[in-house]
């Protein structure tokens, strides 16, 4: 990276774990064997992926030691390190656990509830021979499913709510950003949810197999969006399909911004894949909103 500042900004928006800034004239203070500093920070605000990486500080010291430090530079390549190391753990300097889990738990509610409430909505007019009711009136698919919607995203914001009370108030979890941007990511997340709820229950031919398909859709969101695991631990393949849940976005989001005090600029990285993803998915829903009983 140029600069200290876009180190930092990766930081923020979580696209690195650490950064490594070296400072100017590090190689002549080697040489006068003065022992320069180097500077590591790191992401604090998931506690479990920091301590993973800075637990391998020392051997791959040791590594770049014996790899570089030969021929007229061998007498610099003792124990200790001709260098210092310095860590500097940005966002959750205390390491504490809490401050990661409870974020992403409020993903973990919002996606369970309101793709099951939602998955449920159109199968369950189908069991009560209700559906009839609705085919018969004037209304597009579009309509229906926005009537469908709306209630539910007034539930999300409550469950939000409580959430963010429960943090704040039983958890002490820092709040160092905007209320409002949190609630503008959690509207965004219901959003995307609702959708994936919505074509679920337009999929399903029963309650049962909705159930179902929304557990096939929640799992995955739990294992692979970094809410249980490191991200940037998990292989390709699992980042890849985790790149294109809502909830590997919202993570990112929430915690940016309520540990790290995020502003636009740096949650808009997160924001417009879950906008993308709620287009192409309500896009699916109306496609697949069948208009007879059959």
């Amino acid at each position: 990276m140029p600069d200290e500042a876009s180190g930092r900004d990766a930081l923020a928006e979580g696209r690195v774990l650490f950064v490594v800034n070296i400072p100017a004239g590090f190689t002549r203070q080697l040489l006068r064997q003065e022992r320069p500093a180097l500077l590591i920070e790191t992401d604090g605000s998931d506690p479990i992926a920091g301590a993973n990486a800075l637990s391998a500080i020392d051997g791959v010291t040791q590594s770049v030691i014996q790899k570089e430090l030969t021929g007229p530079l061998a007498p610099l390549a003792g124990v200790p390190a001709p260098f210092d190391v310095r860590i500097h753990r940005l966002f959750n300097p205390e390491g504490i656990t809490q401050y990661n889990v409870v974020p992403g738990l409020m993903g973990v509610i919002l996606t369970l509830t309101m793709v099951m409430m939602t998955g449920l909505a159109i199968t369950r007019e189908r069991e009560r021979g209700t559906m009839e009711n609705l085919l018969a009136m004037p209304s597009t698919p579009m309509e229906v499913m926005t009537g469908k919607l709306i209630p539910y995203i007034g539930i999300g914001l409550i469950q939000s709510t409580i959430i963010l009370l429960a943090a704040r108030f039983v958890f002490h979890v820092p709040f160092f950003g905007s209320l409002g941007a949190v609630y503008l990511s959690a509207l965004l997340f219901v959003a995307a949810n609702l959708t994936v709820g919505i074509t679920v229950s337009s999929l399903a031919q029963n309650q049962l197999q909705s159930v179902q398909l929304g557990f096939f859709y929640f799992l995955p969101n739990i294992l692979l969006s970094g809410f249980m695991f490191p991200f940037q631990g998990m292989p390709q393949w699992a980042q890849f399909i985790g790149n294109l849940l809502p909830l590997t976005y919202f993570n990112r989001l929430l915690r940016g911004i309520m540990l790290k005090g995020n502003g636009w600029e740096n949650s808009w990285p997160s924001v417009w894949p879950m906008m993308v993803f709620t287009l192409l998915v309500m896009t699916m829903a109306v496609k697949t909103y069948r208009r007879t009983l059959d």
